[in-house]
């Protein structure tokens, strides 16, 4: 079984694939970071650069195709372009094209199965019609012809489109409900391009045996069990994956009295702990560019892109690297060793290529050999780390359908 991730980013449906047994044999990224941390991790996968660039005819049939378009043309906190005229999330179009162009060139036998990931706003755009258009390119994927979509006055968070051989299926994810401490809500899509088995996979039983997040928390042994927020009295301790053994789990509330007077509630379900009498903690941001305000006082941090700060006692600190990790589900060393000290030509020639990419959809100018071999020997930037982590998918949501997949394809045989 084999998987292609387009719009790779950190990695999360590659990491997924790893782990229910399937190969990541292509990535398609254009950020130079994002591609050293996953080259490093998954040093057989070829990169194959900007999406528009790729023919999907020419490239080894895979199994699944994943890909979390740009979301800024659908986002709330946008412009909201739109699926067609902005220039970002109309890149999905391209993912399609990649996905049709394999099907011909297979007479429709690969890929069986897609994957989309996109925000909650997508619902919304253009008065929903960009969702209708999103639907009405999977069924199209399915069908081989155009299936026409009614738009209802509002889209429901899940719901499911049955053709005579092929479905296609949708569900609203908060990824605080799946182990990790933070408020994420995404759309996952899957189109089951042969068979009408894509709700199976959505709306399955999360109890069911290896879908659950303490399932899922087994191979994260090397992460750390907690990490302090600093300040000169109480925080909190924030787990990697929210969940501290042997005590009651706290949200915080402030209570009537806002401004002066603060308590701590227990809640079942909350991802950050009181150590303190005292002790309080508010996400700010939402991680989009105009959301800079302070939000309520959390359970789960309410991170929607880049993972901004939190305020602890009245002390304002940004989020380390390790706890964005921590957030999206990933382990603590993710981003380590990445760095080539000594490139060889080959390594080179590699990243030529995506600083070339890189530059020219940037507008900037093109870097020199010497530059690319200075960047090659220290990558790491708290910011670059940051803009990765805002803009991946959560692994536990990741996971949880790259695994109902899996199942799928190996009781047919493929």
């Amino acid at each position: 079984m084999k998987l292609m991730s387009l719009f790779d980013g950190s990695g999360s449906f590659p990491l997924s694939a790893k782990l229910c047994g399937i190969e990541p044999v292509y990535a398609s990224e254009v950020e130079p970071f994002p591609i050293a941390v996953t080259r490093a991790r998954f040093p057989d996968m070829t990169h194959l650069g900007d999406v528009s660039k790729i023919n999907g005819a020419e490239l080894e049939p895979v199994d699944i195709v994943t890909f979390g378009s740009p979301c800024q043309d659908l986002s709330v906190a946008g412009k909201r372009a739109g699926l067609q005229d902005g220039a970002r999330s109309s890149l999905f179009f391209q993912a399609i094209r990649i996905i049709k162009e394999m099907r011909e060139s297979t007479n429709g036998r690969y890929p069986r199965f897609a994957v989309w990931e996109n925000v909650h706003g997508a619902f919304s755009s253009n008065k929903g019609d960009d969702f209708r258009a999103v639907l009405e390119q999977f069924c199209m994927l399915g069908a081989g012809c155009d299936v026409p979509i009614p738009r209802p006055a509002k889209w429901w968070g899940a719901g499911c489109i049955m053709g005579d051989t092929y479905s296609v299926a949708w569900r609203t994810v908060d990824a605080q409900y799946w182990g990790v401490p933070q408020r994420r809500k995404r759309i996952y899509l899957v189109a089951d391009l042969d068979a009408q088995r894509a709700g199976e996979i959505l709306f399955k039983s999360e109890s069911l045996p290896g879908y659950s997040a303490e399932g899922f928390k087994s191979w994260q042994g090397a992460a750390r069990s907690t990490e302090s927020c600093t300040g000169e009295t109480a925080g909190f301790v924030l787990n990697d994956q929210g969940v501290v053994y042997g005590i009651d789990r706290a949200a915080f509330n402030q209570g009537k009295n806002a401004k002066y007077d603060i308590s701590i509630e227990e809640e079942l379900n909350s991802s950050l702990v009181a150590k303190g009498p005292s002790a309080v903690a508010y996400g700010i941001g939402n991680g989009q560019a105009n959301q800079m305000d302070i939000h309520d006082k959390i359970g789960a941090l309410n991170c929607m892109h880049d993972q901004q700060a939190v305020m602890c006692d009245y002390i304002v600190r940004r989020l380390t690297p390790i706890e964005c990790a921590r957030l999206q589900g990933f382990p603590d060393w993710w981003c380590d060793d990445i760095a080539v000290p000594e490139p060889t030509e080959d390594d080179m020639r590699f990243w030529r290529g995506v600083f070339d990419t890189y530059c020219d959809i940037n507008g900037q100018k093109r870097k020199t050999d010497n530059q690319i071999r200075k960047w090659l020997a220290d990558p790491h930037t708290d910011s670059a780390e940051y803009k990765m982590w805002g803009n991946g998918c959560a692994l536990p949501n990741a996971y949880y359908v790259i695994f109902g997949i899996s199942e799928i394809l190996k009781s047919s045989g493929r």
